[in-house]
């Protein structure tokens, strides 16, 4: 018999026509009601897919009594119950690595984008106001200083592209990467250093608003946020103020606190670019991913392991 699958959350077409071919899928996503059905049903399965915005969390758990391992669509570990999971002997897998590269390069679209004001000056143009008066000048991009918050798998990859802009790199973390230079300690001290400061850290309590009212105000008038981590990372009013009154030069945001509501403060602002959580999506990372989601329950079942752990 097929192995017994919830399915927390829409997936990729083609995967789940192949998690149909390996298992006995349910999605929960078209229960009514939800808990009432795992009340019912729980016990009968011991796989589950879901997504980093989805997760899985303690009362999900305790409802699936015999669950041996959940598959995770994507890198974001805040929503999952990683303490529950561990302690129960819960595989949990992930789709790190795959993503790398398409979320490095909308970090550099963002930071290219809130310098050089291409959104904004885009709108200038439909507008018509070039008919008037030229654009305003902007900011340069190449040779500038680049703090990276959380040197990890994307943020080596975002300090690889940065050598294409002849830029200086350092970083803040829990503690120095090996074979990492620039490791700066205080979070604050590399904001007032920075031109531009790249959010790239996990989410979660250890890390909500680390991006505090006084990290912006070291940053500083001439200072520019990007944040492709998680919006809890950031303090959102108190970014959402320094922009209003331009405290910070400007920020590039792929990601909010109360996704998908962005604070409406926010698009009257031509010194913010918005984008709806897409860093990344792309027909090849996205397709990546999926596969992976596939491919570390198989794995599971196959030898007892995913192939990408997160516990």
């Amino acid at each position: 018999m097929k192995p017994r699958l919830l399915q927390h959350g829409r997936l990729p077409e083609q995967t789940e026509a192949r998690l149909a071919e390996h298992f006995d899928v349910h999605p929960l996503w078209a229960e009514s009601d939800p808990a009432a059905y795992l009340a019912q049903h729980g016990g009968e399965f011991v796989a589950m897919t879901t997504r980093a915005a989805t997760g899985v969390d303690a009362a999900m758990l305790g409802a699936l009594p015999n669950l041996r391992v959940i598959s995770s669509f994507g890198v974001g570990l805040d929503k999952l119950d990683l303490d529950t999971a561990r302690a129960r002997g819960i595989a949990v897998g992930y789709t790190p690595d795959v993503l790398n590269d398409c979320v490095a390069d909308t970090a550099f679209a963002l930071l290219m984008d809130a310098a050089r004001q291409v959104s904004a000056a885009d709108r200038y143009t439909r507008r018509g106001e070039w008919l008037k008066a030229p654009y305003p000048l902007t900011t340069r991009v190449s040779g500038k200083r680049l703090g990276i918050v959380g040197m990890g798998r994307i943020g080596r990859v975002i300090a690889k592209r940065s050598s294409g802009f002849d830029m200086e790199v350092r970083y803040f973390g829990r503690k120095p990467q090996e074979g990492v230079d620039g490791f700066e300690p205080s979070l604050e001290a590399l904001a007032k250093w920075a031109d531009f400061l790249v959010v790239a850290t996990s989410g979660g309590p250890a890390t909500r608003n680390l991006i505090s009212a006084a990290v912006l105000d070291a940053l500083g008038p001439q200072g520019y946020l990007i944040n492709i981590a998680r919006g809890t990372v950031v303090d959102e009013a108190a970014l959402v103020d320094a922009l209003t009154h331009k405290r910070i030069a400007g920020a590039g945001l792929d990601v909010f606190e109360n996704e998908p509501k962005v604070p409406e403060a926010l698009f009257a602002l031509d010194n913010v670019v918005l984008l709806p959580h897409v860093a990344s999506g792309t027909h090849e990372t996205r397709a990546a991913m999926a596969g992976l989601v596939f491919d570390n329950l198989k794995s599971f079942f196959d030898t007892g392991a995913v192939l990408k752990s997160a516990v």
